[in-house]
């Protein structure tokens, strides 16, 4: 099996040619623009329909190459595929093919083709260079940054170990107190990225309050802050949770999360509560789990969520009355057999037993209610 990565690379660019590139990114999102609308036009969204119908104006308008036209019309299709609006496109980055640029390997160069070919120097570190080395890359996309600064995103392909099967399991359980706690009693609190948002949020009111002529452009450099703090936030948790399940030969389980946060708003909840749900970046440390646990070798299983938090991992009760829960905020009290535990690593105990019962005896349930009329937890899957 094999696993896309995309190792990003700062150009060292010229004066001279930072003109060129900002206005070939001009041209691309000019392009992107025409064949979007000519698209909505015509309900035409088949990307050799679209190219017969855009081509030959998109090219004559913009005086882009023909490789850079073709890319145009595949980034439009992929993003209309991909999410429900698309907003008009910026001048912020160019999608590349084989045909317009290439990587030497040897004098760590990139030739990139803009109205000619141009090689640019790469300033890179020996993680990006480990990336790079033997692979023949047929993809990148070319970016600017709000700085004025210039990336190439390469995409590679590397070969990933199989996973197996294993008789261990780490429950991990996800929240917002605590980001992510396993069923080894490892947590990661969320007390300081909830500090960070909220302090986020009250200068955002103040900004948005004042409406001032660059209000807009300074809400941009405060979301990319607060992107980027959990952007790292959640790749440092998930590389020790992988780490940690590689260590021990053990199998990552986290419940299925999918339209927890439609679930949540439906309850009633103040404006600040919804807010930190709506913010709450589970997906995100999903997804950096999955590639990282994919390149280590170490399976990923995901499992339904319901009463995890609420059933004893000792006896396998839940409270007989319905709206009511053993679980106290962090604490966790069995009313039946009096186990006590961290409400937190009990639900991931919880969760390892759910995967555990699919990744060595898949026939066999992990987890069932002993109380009558309530719903046992047989359901498990993976992806």
């Amino acid at each position: 099996m094999t696993q896309l990565l995309s190792v990003k690379c700062r150009l060292i660019v010229s004066k001279e040619l930072r003109t060129e590139i900002d206005a070939t990114l001009q041209g691309f999102a000019d392009a992107c623009n025409q064949i979007l609308k000519i698209g909505q036009g015509f309900k035409q969204w088949n990307t050799t329909k679209l190219h017969h119908l855009a081509y030959k104006t998109v090219r004559a308008s913009t005086g882009l190459g023909s490789n850079h036209v073709c890319m145009a019309i595949r980034r439009v299709v992929g993003n209309v595929k991909a999410v429900k609006q698309i907003h008009k496109f910026r001048p912020t980055s160019i999608s590349l093919n084989e045909r317009t640029f290439r990587y030497w390997e040897e004098t760590q160069e990139v030739g990139i083709t803009l109205t000619k070919r141009h090689r640019f120097k790469l300033a890179i570190g020996g993680y990006q260079i480990a990336l790079l080395r033997g692979q023949k890359i047929t993809s990148a996309t070319l970016n600017k940054t709000r700085q004025g600064d210039y990336y190439i995103n390469f995409v590679v392909e590397i070969d990933t170990p199989p996973t197996g099967k294993t008789p261990k399991v780490i429950g991990v359980d996800l929240g917002r107190r605590d980001i992510a706690t396993t069923s080894t009693n490892k947590s990661w609190s969320g007390e300081q990225i909830q500090t960070v948002r909220d302090r986020f949020s009250r200068v955002r009111a103040g900004v948005q309050s004042k409406r001032t002529r660059n209000s807009r452009r300074l809400l941009r450099r405060l979301s990319g802050r607060e992107q980027r703090y959990q952007k790292w936030l959640n790749h440092n948790i998930s590389k020790e949770l992988v780490q940690v399940a590689k260590q021990s030969g053990a199998a990552l389980v986290f419940e299925d999360l999918t339209n927890i946060r439609q679930s949540l708003n439906e309850k009633p909840r103040n404006k600040t509560e919804r807010r930190r749900t709506n913010n709450w970046a589970f997906h995100q440390l999903r997804i950096f789990v999955q590639y990282k646990a994919a390149i280590a070798g170490v399976s990923v299983v995901f499992v339904p969520p319901g009463y995890t938090s609420q059933t004893c991992n000792r006896c396998g009760h839940i409270h007989p009355i319905k709206g009511k829960s053993y679980r106290s905020v962090k604490k966790f009290k069995c009313g039946y057999c009096g186990f006590e535990h961290d409400a937190d690593v009990n639900a991931a105990m919880n969760i390892a037993a759910l995967g555990l019962s699919f990744v060595s005896q898949p026939e066999r349930p992990g987890m069932n209610c002993q109380l009558e009329g309530q719903i046992p937890l047989l359901t498990i899957f993976q992806i």
